[in-house]
């Protein structure tokens, strides 16, 4: 690897400890290892072997997000807070945008709703950006809801296609399903839409945030109405970061949670992959969570598009490929 990539990175994270440590921000630092996750079906996890002559043995999980136990510190009153860490996801694509360990930003502003974190993440990249990072990722972003580019990609109307049936037959004739009636959830076709129309329809020449995405899409975001509070960053085509208004209701946090675990389970059992715990209480501290905004964001893809590299690979100093 070219040294000056070592060096990139290095910079990068200090710019970054810079722009929150100036701000208040708490830096904290979460374990890698959990012995449940939040349940996330289409994330692929990996599992370990615990073993203690005194304790047995127990299953444990390399954290795909520090968001688990972040969350149980922000419940506890620790304010605003960051944390830079290793993530991990199983099965995933190794090469230009993917690599099954990776590097993470999170960071958690209280009293912040999701409209807020877009101005504090692009002051972000504008203050963190190292020397000849182009113009572009230091532009005000442009802000879209889905609705708005589904219809500008598609012709669709977001409120039309609530149904099952209607979003299948509009997948159907815009030639992403080839059988209508097949069984597929709501969320499953709306991603073929979304990756076949929406997403190669945004802009690439100025970070684009993509805000309210549809309510089926299941995660610990607020509703508002057919939509979540949530939306994603993206720059030349590359997603880059992740917020969520976070949900504080611990009713409906333990009902989405119960929701995505037998979903989870049902498909797993199928396939043999591993089916992470799940802490039945852990709804529990949203009893005393606070209104607060959590953005992650993708460190080395992040780095990739500041030093005009192609291939995440190319900064990580250790590929998976190099480790095999």
């Amino acid at each position: 690897m070219d040294t000056s990539l070592i060096r990139a990175r290095s910079r990068l994270y200090r710019n970054i400890r810079e722009f929150f440590d100036s701000r208040g921000y708490l830096e904290v630092e979460t374990p890698c290892l959990a012995a449940s996750l939040i349940p996330e079906p289409t994330i692929k996890n990996f599992s370990t072997l615990y073993q203690s002559e005194y304790l047995g043995s127990r299953e444990m999980y390399l954290v795909p997000s520090p968001e688990v136990f972040i969350k149980r510190l922000i419940a506890r009153g620790c304010g605003n807070v960051y944390e830079i860490c290793k993530c991990f996801r199983n099965a995933e694509q190794i090469g230009s945008l993917h690599n099954p360990e990776f590097s993470m930003l999170e960071y958690y502003t209280m009293d912040f709703d999701e409209k807020d974190s877009i101005a504090l993440t692009q002051e972000l990249l504008r203050e963190t950006a190292l020397p000849g990072c182009p113009d572009g990722l230091k532009q005000p972003f442009e802000v879209i809801s889905m609705a708005q580019a589904l219809n500008k990609a598609t012709g669709l109307e977001l409120e039309a296609i609530q149904s099952p049936k209607v979003i299948r037959q509009k997948a159907h004739e815009l030639g992403v399903l080839d059988d209508p009636s097949v069984s597929e959830g709501w969320d499953d076709t709306f991603n073929r839409l979304f990756l076949n129309f929406v997403e190669p329809s945004l802009r690439t020449d100025v970070p684009v945030v993509l805000t309210g995405y549809p309510a089926q899409i299941e995660c610990l975001a607020q509703n508002d109405g057919i939509v979540k509070r949530r939306w994603e960053l993206y720059f030349g085509a590359v997603e880059i970061a992740n917020c969520y208004l976070e949900e504080t209701s611990p009713e409906r946090v333990r009902e989405s949670m119960r929701r995505e675990f037998a979903r989870m389970a049902s498909e797993r059992a199928l396939t043999g992959e591993v089916i992470p715990d799940n802490d039945p209480e852990y709804w529990r501290i949203f009893r005393s969570f606070p209104r607060c905004s959590g953005v992650a964001l993708g460190l080395d893809r992040l780095l990739m598009l500041q030093t005009g590299r192609q291939r995440i690979d190319d900064l990580i100093l250790f590929g998976f490929s190099d480790i095999l």
